[in-house]
């Protein structure tokens, strides 16, 4: 498989994930259809515009044909009569965004280093493409960002290692897919293993002033 055959093929799985997470967290939300449908849209897009935007890739991917779209929509409205029907697990909507996350992170790193930026930059288009749509989502349905919150379990941290593994392994052997399938599958092992044995990052904790 070619390299944009491969960023395709990594595109149009990532968005119907992150599609299905804005289904999901709209559980509970008293939130219709409509609402539902937009939510899982601002998911699947919202890495992606963002990051296209700060690099001047205009329009962005979403906008170029409506095969994004129709994906995203069709993921979203079969999503949504399926948890309607069957109660899906609150740890599905982690596991669903596990994978966007690992998925979104390389597509991000990987445009990044197709349009030849320096690696750091490359690293941090694949965490703002991972971790924006999520954010936005969250907004919306007035939660606390995933993210930003205490507990993370290994977030944007696992992102930002997976992503440093496919730059340093592009830079010493470019060209090889296993880079892709190695790298997102760290990403995605990290975070499903710090969700199940509860790993975090220090925490800043302000001490309690002796008067």
């Amino acid at each position: 498989m070619n390299p944009s055959s491969l960023q395709h093929a990594l595109e149009h799985f990532g968005i119907a994930v992150a599609a299905v997470t804005g289904v999901l967290a709209a559980r509970g939300k008293r939130i219709d259809l409509f609402g539902v449908l937009v939510l899982a849209l601002v998911t699947a897009f919202g890495g992606g515009t963002v990051r296209d935007v700060l690099v001047g890739d205009t329009p962005v991917v979403w906008l170029r044909g409506p095969a994004y779209l129709l994906n995203a929509s069709a993921t979203a409205l079969l999503t949504f009569f399926i948890a309607r029907r069957w109660q899906l697990p609150r740890q599905a909507l982690l596991v669903a965004d596990a994978f966007a996350l690992a998925l979104f992170t390389m597509i991000g790193t990987r445009k990044g280093v197709a349009l030849e930026f320096a690696a750091p930059v490359a690293v941090m288009l694949g965490v703002i493409t991972g971790v924006a749509g999520g954010i936005l989502r969250d907004v919306l349905t007035g939660e606390v960002p995933l993210v930003f919150q205490p507990q993370i379990h290994l977030y944007a941290t696992a992102a930002l290692v997976g992503a440093v593994v496919f730059v340093t392994w592009h830079h010493f052997w470019p060209g090889q897919p296993a880079a892709t399938i190695v790298s997102t599958a760290l990403i995605l092992a990290l975070r499903l293993l710090g969700i199940c044995l509860k790993l975090t990052l220090p925490v800043w904790e302000e001490k309690e002033s002796r008067s």
